[in-house]
């Protein structure tokens, strides 16, 4: 039982931590981007569809190449993400529009989209045989038990996630790059004056930050659910908390595997322990946004600046008020 519940609960905290890093990246860039969670849909409807493409080319779907079907689902999810989050650039860089309706807005577009053409043109036909492939666990996870079966019986995506949040927090602290996203998102004008090209930084932010979200959602149809298309409007739910997780992990990818695990093991506790009443499963639901709320207002009564949001976080940038 705690095996299966660790195991589960890694497996969810791998949906939300794609989020999260995603929603970071762009986070770090002044931008709050509440269409994560259709953009992690749309992720999705991207990453299933070339999947389904690749499929059906084959004769024996069963022979489908592990790596193939990897890179196929990968740049599925990332071109259709990131394609959502160019809208949402485009409205908020260009256009300056509110970011917080613009994001409201991509989030009903992404889901709409993604139970349309997930309905009409994805072929799910060998999602099964997708899902044995891709959710392929590393070879000697059968021959172990306990702690090791927990953190080695998991397939590609979850260990890409890890890699990616590390990545990520060595750009953010030890690189060029890092530091001027960082000055982006604390204080735009002063960017600006240095010379970095503001637009550049925050249309890249964005749009590898959606592709990041993307990966998500694909991972969760295609490898925790066993290949279940119907569960895709589920992945709107994970975008929500993705962007709770956020504000928990203090903007700080690194502390972002910890904490995705935690939530992980939160929201799956209310399915995994049958015992619990109906409200008491309500309840498990419910803490990873009452702890994130705790976070936001100890890290605030704490006033460290290490610990704060970027301080033009959902502030649009008129140049000519510099």
């Amino acid at each position: 039982m705690i095996v299966t519940f660790l195991t589960s609960a890694i497996a969810i905290g791998t949906v939300l931590l794609f989020g999260c890093i995603g929603e970071t990246i762009t986070e770090k860039a002044g931008h709050l981007n509440l269409g994560i969670p259709g953009i992690m849909c749309t992720g999705t409807v991207g990453g299933c569809l070339f999947v389904s493409l690749y499929m059906n080319g084959l004769e024996n779907p069963e022979s489908a190449s592990w790596l193939l079907l990897i890179l196929s689902s990968l740049f599925g999810a990332f071109l259709f993400a990131s394609l959502t989050a160019a809208i949402y650039a485009v409205i908020t860089i260009t256009f300056r529009c509110n970011q917080n309706i613009t994001g409201l807005a991509i989030t009903i577009f992404g889901n709409g989209l993604t139970q349309f053409l997930m309905h009409s043109y994805v072929d799910k036909s060998n999602f099964f045989f997708s899902f044995k492939i891709i959710a392929k666990s590393l070879p000697f996870a059968d021959y172990v038990g306990g702690v090791v079966k927990v953190l080695f019986s998991h397939g590609f995506y979850v260990y890409f996630a890890i890699l990616i949040a590390l990545i990520t927090t060595f750009i953010f602290n030890r690189t060029k790059v890092g530091l001027n996203l960082r000055a982006i998102g604390e204080n735009t004008a002063t960017a600006d004056a240095m010379g970095v090209n503001i637009t550049l930084y925050k249309y890249v932010a964005i749009l590898v930050g959606g592709g990041i979200a993307g990966f998500g959602g694909v991972f969760y149809i295609m490898d925790y659910v066993k290949g279940s298309w119907e569960n895709a409007a589920t992945i709107e739910a994970f975008g929500w908390l993705a962007i709770a997780l956020v504000i928990f992990t203090l903007w700080k990818p690194n502390i972002s595997i910890i904490g995705s695990y935690l939530f992980g093991a939160l929201y799956i506790a209310a399915f995994v322990f049958g015992n619990i009443s109906f409200s008491g499963k309500e309840i498990l639901k419910m803490l990873p946004y009452v702890i994130t709320i705790i976070v936001l207002i100890v890290t605030s009564m704490m006033n460290k600046k290490e610990n704060q949001p970027p301080q033009n976080l959902g502030l649009n940038y008129f140049r000519e008020e510099r």
